[in-house]
């Protein structure tokens, strides 16, 4: 019998009109488990369900809005980001999810900055006469005569984690390698353009990951299409947020008792 009755919630409607869902319902449109829908709902990414005097969950319209919202999320801001942004709304904090989002916006920006500042940096170097080879084992008064920069401007990049030579183990003395000296260059190219240190790091870390700036010129079109894609995925998500949220933002979904669903 209680299955029954849970079949013909299929298309049943409330008095006040509601559809009523169940969880294979919200399940069909995303391709995901019923167990998903439930596993979302105790995350506090669903709001909570009703239920049927057997104990069977019943959903609704917002809950589907919920899901659309939560699964547009994560592509823009991450699985465990666009959890806490859900929570916050069902919890009634909708303040707080927006400043996650504001967060994520602001790290694309960033991104982006480091995206232009790599770009920019290799294109500079690229249009530069070819430097001469530079064998291993460079001392920091050669390298900063060859840059035109005094040994303590190259200390000053070492401690922030830039340039980071080795030490001779019979003298101390600091050794630059080749590797090192490319991203000496890079640093300073990147000062004269006004960068700081610490919007510097990025860039070189990138290089580093990449092996040397030929072959991250190769992936700049790549980074660039992912932010991109980051940033329509924001878009598309704040869409369907918005969707969810209630006409009130002092009053988030989640605050509303769930109800027992009378009887069809």
């Amino acid at each position: 019998m209680d299955s029954a009755v849970d079949e013909a919630m299929d298309e049943a409607v409330d008095d006040a009109g509601a559809a009523r869902l169940r969880p294979v319902d919200l399940a069909r449109e995303h391709g995901l488990s019923t167990q998903a829908v439930r596993n979302y709902e105790s995350d506090g990414i669903l709001p909570p369900s009703g239920r049927t005097p057997s104990g069977y969950r019943v959903y609704r319209p917002r809950h589907a809005d919920a899901l659309r919202a939560f699964l547009a999320l994560v592509p823009a801001h991450g699985h465990a980001t666009a959890t806490a942004i859900m929570r916050a709304v069902n919890g009634g904090d909708v303040g707080a999810a927006l400043a996650l989002i504001d967060e994520g916006h602001v790290q694309l920006r960033e991104d982006r900055e480091t995206l232009v500042a790599v770009d920019r940096a290799v294109r500079d170097l690229a249009d530069r006469s070819p430097a001469p080879a530079v064998p291993d084992g460079l001392l920091v008064g050669s390298l900063a005569r060859s840059l035109g920069v005094g040994p303590a401007t190259l200390r000053k990049w070492e401690r922030a984690g830039l340039v980071v030579p080795h030490r001779d183990p019979r003298t101390g003395y600091r050794v630059y390698t080749a590797t090192d000296v490319r991203d000496a260059r890079l640093v300073h190219q990147l000062r004269r353009g006004g960068y700081l240190l610490a919007q510097i790091a990025p860039v070189i870390s990138r290089i580093r990951d990449a092996g040397d700036p030929d072959a991250l010129a190769a992936t700049l079109l790549g980074w660039r299409q992912r932010l991109t894609a980051r940033g329509r995925a924001m878009l598309v998500a704040a869409a369907a947020l918005a969707q969810y949220l209630p006409e009130d933002a002092a009053t988030a979904p989640g605050r509303w008792p769930p109800t027992r669903v009378p009887p069809p």
